[in-house]
């Protein structure tokens, strides 16, 4: 396979930006920006993710069993930039943004247009990237869209010339 070929086919798949949430109430709490996410059925509502294999997050959210997405709007590109490093929790805040605790116990960032909150369904183990599917068990909307709700979410594109994730 022409690997060039296969890295640029692969990044002509649009991704919106969000920040993965978790607390497995055992002192690890994971935020991490992902974007390989997309809902996969409407009865039950069901999201997946792809979360690479190694990361601290997928820990979390394994032990936790549930999770929550924080959509970030348009405007929050730092914000997406913010959950690239490891999540830190101090002063009452989640790498320096105000939180929330949802039903489930994941932090729900509190500046974000909206959020869904899941619990893990099942994790599928392939690749250097495993698949975690939850199924929406609650949704908040903290500022609704002026027009399109999927035109208002921050996507890759939005982050840059030279940031891709994937291929």
């Amino acid at each position: 396979m022409n690997q060039d070929a296969k890295k640029t086919a692969l990044r002509m798949i649009p991704y919106g930006i969000y920040v993965l949430t978790a607390d497995d109430r055992k002192g690890n709490v994971a935020a991490a920006t992902v974007n390989w996410v997309t809902q996969t059925a409407f009865a039950p509502p069901l999201v997946m993710i792809g979360i690479k294999a190694d990361a601290a997050s997928l820990r979390t959210v394994r032990d936790a069993q549930a999770f929550a997405l924080n959509m970030l709007g348009k405007d929050q590109k730092p914000l997406a930039f913010t959950f690239f490093r490891p999540a830190d929790v101090s002063e009452g805040k989640l790498s320096g943004q105000s939180f929330h605790i949802g039903t489930t116990g994941a932090p729900i960032l509190n500046d974000v247009p909206a959020a869904v909150e899941c619990r893990v369904k099942t994790i599928i183990a392939e690749g250097d990237h495993h698949i975690v599917v939850g199924e929406v068990v609650e949704a908040h909307v903290m500022k609704p869209p002026a027009g399109r709700p999927d035109a208002a979410i921050l996507e890759m594109k939005d982050l840059g010339d030279n940031v891709f994730y994937g291929g």
